[in-house]
Formats: C-alpha cells, sequence, structure tokens
C-alpha cells in the first residue's frame, strides 16, 4: 500500500455507502489524529483503538441521523499524496465550503484543522478536506 492515508478515507467513504455502523482500520499515528479530529468536529459519533497484533487497529463509529438515515460526512477528499505533496501558508489556507467544512493539516505542532493552524499562525501539509 503506497498511500495509508488514502486507504483509510476509502475505508470510511465505503463503509458510509454501504450504510454500515462501524469500520476497521489499521492504525497508525497519523490515523489516529485525523479521527480524534472527526470525533471533536463531530464528523463521528466515537471511536477505539484496539491492540491487537505489531500495528492495531481503530474502530470508527460513523455518524448517521436517525430520521433522514444521512452521514455527517458528506465527502472526504484527499489532497496532498505522495506523489504530489500540497502546503500551504498560514495566509493561503484553504476555505472548505466556504467555511463550513474543514481542512486537516499535519503541521510541525502536530495535526490539526484548519482553523486551529490559523489561530496559531501554522502552515504545513494540506491532509484531506472534510464537510
Amino acid at each position: 500500500m503506497t498511500d495509508p492515508i488514502a486507504d483509510y478515507l476509502t475505508r470510511v467513504r465505503n463503509a458510509i455507502k454501504a450504510g454500515h455502523q462501524v469500520v476497521e482500520i489499521p492504525a497508525s499515528n497519523l490515523k489516529k489524529e485525523i479521527t480524534r479530529i472527526l470525533f471533536e468536529k463531530g464528523y463521528i459519533l466515537s471511536y477505539k483503538f484496539v491492540e491487537d497484533g505489531p500495528q492495531g487497529t481503530i474502530k470508527v463509529a460513523l455518524k448517521y441521523d436517525p430520521k433522514s438515515k444521512t452521514n455527517a460526512i458528506k465527502r472526504l477528499q484527499r489532497v496532498s499524496t505522495p506523489g504530489l505533496r500540497q502546503y500551504v501558508g498560514y495566509r493561503e489556507m484553504p476555505r472548505v465550503l466556504n467555511g463550513l467544512g474543514i481542512a486537516i493539516l499535519s503541521t510541525s505542532k502536530g495535526v490539526m484543522t484548519d482553523k486551529e493552524a490559523v489561530g496559531q499562525k501554522l502552515g504545513g501539509e494540506v491532509i484531506c478536506y472534510v464537510y
């Protein structure tokens, strides 16, 4: 696998389209931070880190609206890829869905959202857009 972050996002997208409640993803530190941000911003219901084997897994409970059965995540889009990295400064920070979505960045101070990075005047690699 050459791009584990794209695999993470694809597993979540596929689980949403299939209507699953829980998706299991192989763990890494970057994936754990992305999962934490998705939980803090209300895009997923809950998550759990399971230590089994050398790598471990992340169990993510997806969030659905009980009445309309729609998911909280409308779109997950990978931005920076291993073949073409996308870096931005805090002045050129992208606005996702005119401020309604979030961009997840990897900065020198850790993984954070676009709004947190602008507040700390940090730039970094844009990992993905979520809305």
